[in-house]
């Protein structure tokens, strides 16, 4: 698979924060997750600024305003395979 077609993959359709973990569901059904401790910004947020987390460039990204955190979503695959 080229790498175009793999980005074009990978978009997002939901994500939110556990206690201990980013979840994000993908628009092909996959859902993932990553422990916040990967993300120092989210594991030391309050619930509240976690929670607030928006899609953002079509799904290839996460966003949280609060906490001026962004999160590439192809980014997270590739730290999942390295770990």
């Amino acid at each position: 698979m080229s790498s175009l077609a793999s980005e074009k993959a990978v978009i997002a359709v939901a994500a939110h924060c556990t206690e201990d973990e980013l979840v994000v569901v993908l628009a092909d059904g996959r859902t993932i997750s990553t422990p916040l401790s990967w993300f120092p910004r989210l594991r030391e947020a309050d619930p509240e600024s976690r929670g607030n987390c928006q899609l953002m460039a079509g799904g290839r990204g996460i966003h949280w305003p609060d906490l001026d955190e962004d999160i590439a979503v192809l980014g997270l695959l590739e730290g999942i395979k390295a770990h």
